[in-house]
């Protein structure tokens, strides 16, 4: 990124609304924002809040002086729960916690989904039941200010106690340990806070676990996941009203009173959104009385989606807004409360939930593609949507090879979708016996977006070819609706007409980039 682009994006990020730290609910665009860089963070300036803060540290301080036990604190870490730590190496435990969790593996978290991570365990912090100080709050609103990204492998975490060995890298980050991405380069966290004016922070009694031990990165995750998703519901609507003009269908079956008559509410809006962008076009005069399935119920398999994102928001709002790392202190009481808040359970239900409604959109489009492919289904176009004429014609296949991929695409989307909360390990010495898989989920989740996408961009190109192939064919009774129309102009801009055989993957990737930011679809909020 040039420093002029540098410099209208943090104006752009200082002209929207922070989000706020602190005695506030959070929502799923508010860890997006931060995620894309277009929010800002900074801690609640609410003298209750901030009180709150220092009376849960208080309140640790005190049972220490006390000599009461407290786990994590005073004891060895899981299993170990039974070993005393001596007074002498309390204050050493916790960083102690940061090194021998650093064994991650697999590939790094990307730059979204690595300030996602730090929005949503600030999230956490931010309940007060943590005892941890203002001043690792601030540490955190550093990093994310300053885009300093600590390195955090993706595999490791069993998603209960939480997301320990992924969020080991993000404490060893405010220690000044382990490597971070700072200003478009990898370095050491050191260099990457003094360079920012920053400092690495002693970690006090408790602040490791409070910083590992929690659902930051399932959470993190699946914030992402919900946003990608629910663009994809909008898109497969949008390419269902195109493929039906396409293939000259009905229009007929997606009329209101079929849908009052099962009201699923994201149903509704699927066919709602369907005959807005129909409204306009001409009925064939001679059309199936009734399309294929893939095509008549289109707004049944996406309405699935559309309901089941509803309780999505909930639940992921649910664990952005909780204290969830053990033991909670209650700011309070200073009662000390040894629990499973740590565990991902709801999030795992989620990701498993959402990535098999989104997988079905991509076996939906990808039947819709091998409808417009086929001459033998597409009512008149030319096999593989070829647009070559002339002597050429013979050796040309259009876009044979793109439904080839889409379909393998589909196929491992569909393959993903095996639920992963299910496949509960114990570890850990049988301290950790039941655990919720929810990070493996959220990546499982993200995977499958990924290759609908690339499923969507193939159908995309796919359906735009075939309604300029049906326009040449019978421009007489052609009538485009207009916003249909600017719609193909962009995904033109991007991959024109195909009219001799040409490699469409650099098209591919572009388009599939462009619907997974939105693709310049209406939204409902």
């Amino acid at each position: 990124m040039t420093n002029r682009a540098r410099l209208d994006a943090a104006a752009r990020r200082r002209a929207s609304p922070a989000v706020v730290f602190g005695g506030t609910r959070l929502v799923v665009e508010d860890i997006v924002g931060l995620a894309q860089r277009t929010r800002t963070a900074r801690l609640s300036t609410d003298p209750a809040w901030q009180d709150r803060i220092r009376r849960g540290v208080d309140a640790l301080h005190a049972h220490l002086a006390a000599g009461h036990p407290v786990y994590g604190v005073t004891t060895g870490y899981g299993d170990a729960c039974v070993v005393d730590v001596p007074m002498a190496l309390i204050e050493a435990l916790p960083a102690q916690l940061t090194r021998y969790h650093g064994c991650g593996m697999g590939e790094w978290l990307d730059d979204e989904a690595v300030r996602a991570v730090l929005a949503c365990r600030l999230a956490s912090l931010a309940q007060g039941y943590s005892a941890v100080r203002p001043e690792l709050l601030a540490s955190l609103v550093h990093l994310l200010d300053h885009d300093i990204l600590p390195r955090i492998p993706a595999e490791g975490s069993v998603g209960a106690s939480g997301d320990l060995t992924p969020l080991s890298y993000v404490a060893a980050t405010l220690i000044g340990e382990r490597e971070v991405k700072y200003d478009d380069r990898l370095c050491l966290a050191s260099d990457a806070l003094a360079a920012t004016g920053g400092t690495p922070i002693m970690l006090a009694p408790k602040e490791g676990l409070a910083l590992m031990n929690g659902t930051a990165v399932m959470t993190a995750l699946a914030s992402l996941a919900f946003a990608r998703s629910r663009s994809l519901a909008r898109l497969a609507s949008r390419l269902t009203a195109l493929t039906t003009i396409a293939l000259d269908g009905r229009a007929a079956h997606f009329h209101p009173t079929l849908f009052d008559a099962k009201p699923h509410e994201g149903q509704r809006d699927a066919a709602r959104w369907i005959r807005e962008d129909l409204s306009g076009s001409a009925e064939p005069p001679e059309a199936r009385l009734q399309d294929r399935y893939s095509l008549r119920c289109a707004p049944h398999v996406v309405g699935v989606l559309v309901d089941a994102l509803s309780w999505v928001r909930r639940d992921v709002e649910n664990e952005i807004n909780s204290a969830n790392d053990n033991p909670l202190i209650d700011p309070e009481t200073g009662e000390v409360h040894h629990g499973g808040n740590f565990y991902g359970g709801h999030i795992a239900f989620a990701m498993d939930s959402l990535k098999t409604a989104v997988a079905n959109i991509a076996d939906l489009m990808d039947r819709q593609l091998a409808l417009l492919v086929d001459e033998k289904f597409n009512n008149g176009l030319p096999r593989n949507l070829s647009g070559a004429t002339g002597p050429r014609a013979p050796i040309n296949h259009g876009f044979k090879a793109v439904q080839i991929g889409a379909s393998a695409w589909a196929a491992e989307a569909l393959k993903h979708t095996m639920p992963a909360s299910v496949f509960s390990r114990s570890t850990e010495s049988h301290n950790q016996d039941k655990v919720s898989m929810g990070t493996i989920a959220a990546r499982d989740c993200l995977r499958v977006l990924m290759l609908t996408e690339q499923v969507a961009a193939a159908h995309t190109l796919a359906v735009a070819q075939a309604v300029a192939l049906r326009e040449r064919m019978s421009p007489e009774t052609s009538r485009l609706p207009g916003a249909l129309r600017h719609w193909l102009d962009a995904v033109a801009t991007r991959s024109p007409f195909v009219e001799e055989d040409r490699a469409l993957e650099h098209e591919l990737r572009a388009v599939r980039t462009w619907l997974a930011d939105g693709g310049d679809l209406p939204h409902d909020e």
